[in-house]
């Protein structure tokens, strides 16, 4: 069974991005590729159970397991060693990649405090979106009283478009909400 957006990107965004940017090839048409979720635990130089709390949660909220990051290299001011797992990240593809989108879209970006919309600035020139959100708990997979600590995480959605602008109309196809 294929996610709701996935059907939504086959019927109604695609159509619409060829009808606005005029494309002759169906495999030219910008596509989803992945997302990945990532997030930092600098916290875990001190405790090193906290990575383990973070995967975890991590994992609830993306419905997959999370994988552990190492640091590349030390660093003695931040007390880091060569090795030690400082993050975990999630890669996201196919039906998880859209049933994912589809909740930050329509349950935990309304949820964040103070939201006013996405900035439409956070696009690297190659049509990919990047976003930070400042709390895990915004996803309901989180049970609120059982977290230790408010974890912030990026999200960055890869997309198979060349510029920001056909990022911009393919994300604004999924409803994404962004500042006008």
């Amino acid at each position: 069974m294929a996610a709701r957006l996935q059907d939504h990107y086959e019927k109604v965004v695609k159509p619409g991005l060829v009808k606005s940017f005029g494309y002759e090839n169906a495999m030219a048409v910008p596509k989803l590729e992945k997302i990945v979720i990532n997030m930092g635990v600098g916290e875990v130089v001190n405790d090193s159970k906290k990575i383990e709390a973070a995967a975890k949660q991590l994992t609830q909220i993306a419905g997959q397991k999370a994988l552990p990051i190492a640091s590349k290299k030390s660093i003695a001011t931040f007390k880091l060693r060569k090795g030690l797992k400082v993050g975990c990240k999630v890669t996201l593809r196919r039906e998880r990649m859209y049933e994912f989108l589809d909740r930050l879209v329509n349950i935990a970006l309304p949820r964040v405090r103070d939201f006013r919309g996405l900035s439409v600035r956070s696009f690297d020139g190659r049509g990919n979106y990047a976003l930070g959100l400042k709390e895990q708990i915004v996803f309901p997979e989180i049970d609120y009283d059982s977290v230790d600590e408010i974890r912030g995480m990026d999200v960055i959605i890869v997309t198979s478009a060349k510029t920001n602008e056909e990022a911009l109309a393919l994300l604004k196809g999924f409803n994404m909400p962004f500042q006008s």
